[in-house]
């Protein structure tokens, strides 16, 4: 059985597509560029603030915008990155079913690591993360491995003994490079065939599916 499960963010633990995309699209109309719809930042998202903030300014982007864009997407997140977040079907009970069973749990996001102990609170405000880390200056965004070797060390566990849960490509390949164990799930930004294709050998429909695999 697995001693921990350190699970990806936005799009596995959380839905917080509709608040990024009103952020990002502040910034882009701060500056005079067009914005998108929600849809579209599904395919904007996973790789960290900066990726983000390119992404959405195209063939637009120039260093010097992107910064605008950055700063003002910093701080109308700020305010506003709850507004619209919600837990996934089945993960409140996952997480408690896995305090239960004495299982440590972990996030690590791309996401600024500011944002990221605000949105658990409020989302998940009765379960206790043993670590919950974003990204940090001092670790390269996934899917390096760094940060998520660096959280296994810090709640004293081996890599052999890890299950990472995540909804993209960039999830898969951070196991991969991390040498652990990954299931991806098909409900977030990305989609079933997505993970697959960038080698996931197993994506689940539902969390409590995620229960079911510790012991396999």
């Amino acid at each position: 059985m697995y001693k921990a499960v350190v699970f990806d963010l936005d799009g596995t633990l959380v839905d917080t597509i509709v608040d990024l995309a009103n952020a990002v699209n502040e910034g882009l109309r701060k500056v005079g560029l067009p914005v998108h719809s929600v849809e579209k930042y599904k395919k904007f998202v996973g790789n960290g603030k900066e990726m983000l903030v390119k992404r959405a300014m195209g063939g637009s982007y120039d260093e010097n915008l992107a910064q605008a864009v950055g700063e003002a997407f910093g701080k109308y997140y700020e305010a506003h990155c709850n507004d619209n977040v919600s837990a996934y079907d089945g993960c409140a009970e996952m997480l408690r079913n896995l305090s239960d069973l004495g299982v440590k749990t972990g996030v690590l996001s791309n996401k600024p690591d500011e944002f990221v102990a605000q949105i658990l609170s409020n989302v998940y405000p009765n379960h206790s993360f043993t670590a919950a880390w974003g990204n940090r200056p001092e670790y390269p965004v996934k899917p390096d491995p760094s940060a998520l070797l660096a959280l296994l060390s810090e709640i004293g566990t081996e890599p052999c003994d890890c299950l990472y849960i995540g909804d993209s490509d960039v999830d898969v390949y951070t196991a991969q490079n991390a040498g652990v164990d990954m299931i991806g799930v098909e409900w977030g930004f990305r989609g079933r065939e997505e993970l697959l294709n960038a080698g996931a050998k197993r994506v689940v429909k539902t969390a409590d599916e995620i229960l079911r695999c510790l012991n396999e």
